[in-house]
């Protein structure tokens, strides 16, 4: 059942102490609530980023999106912001790393928190929602398709995305991994030795991955979208968060 919302531009204290923009949404609600940090894709802080947002607001969940391009992009479309992210090689991790701090000591502010955070990522956001997880403490973590987690980004790519393999070992929380059957990055491979190395450090890790799905299947504004998949995989993520997010 959802509820009613509201949603609105702010800016938080990010990596070392910037000021960037970041989406709110809430439910108007006087319970105490767990929240969620959301990690945009790689083209963006844009409006199919936001509504995923509302979404989680939506289902009860506070809820945050840093835009993590605000330094280099101010004002700027999502497209033009990532293309300007995109010639720099991409976010650096450790800046990554102090936005999302940013995000999840203002959802632990709200007065209706209720303390228990997850962070969840899509594409290059899952692999920085790993991260987050790696170097944070979440009660909660989701991988939407996130490459680079096992691997190094090739060499022919603009990205300077390096393997999080050395960092599994400091996960934070139990992690749901997303995953399309048809993607080539992350391949289905990288997938599962992420879960092996993930169980051989004794973590909590749960995956799904889905038939006819390949990368950015959750993405209602593309073509790669697959409805049965994205359905069944936020079947997943309201129970996972129902089980790790309560009070």
């Amino acid at each position: 059942m959802t509820v009613d919302l509201t949603a609105t531009t702010i800016e938080i204290a990010g990596d070392g102490g910037d000021q960037i923009e970041a989406y709110f949404a809430r439910p108007l609600t006087d319970a105490r609530v767990g929240g969620v940090v959301v990690i945009h894709h790689l083209p963006g802080y844009d409006e199919a980023t936001k509504e995923i947002t509302r979404r989680f607001a939506a289902n009860g969940y506070l809820a945050i999106c840093p835009n993590l391009y605000s330094r280099e992009a101010p004002g700027m479309s999502s497209d033009d912001a990532a293309a300007t992210a995109r010639a720099m090689g991409g976010v650096p991790d450790e800046r990554l790393v102090g936005d999302v701090a940013g995000a999840a000591a203002f959802l632990r502010a709200q007065v209706n928190s209720n303390q228990k955070l997850a962070v969840i990522g899509y594409c290059s956001g899952g692999r920085q929602s790993v991260l987050s997880a790696c170097s944070l403490p979440f009660d909660a973590a989701v991988d939407c398709y996130g490459a680079c987690v096992v691997v190094d980004a090739p060499k022919d790519s603009p990205f300077t995305f390096t393997s999080l393999t050395s960092k599994l070992a400091n996960l934070s929380c139990p992690m749901l991994g997303l995953f399309g059957a048809d993607d080539t990055f992350p391949t289905p491979e990288q997938n599962e030795e992420m879960a092996r190395l993930l169980h051989e450090h004794g973590k909590s890790f749960e995956a799904h991955t889905y038939q006819g799905a390949g990368h950015a299947f959750f993405n209602v504004d593309r073509p790669s979208f697959r409805p049965d998949a994205a359905k069944e995989a936020w079947g997943e993520i309201w129970k996972f968060f129902a089980t790790h997010l309560s009070a």
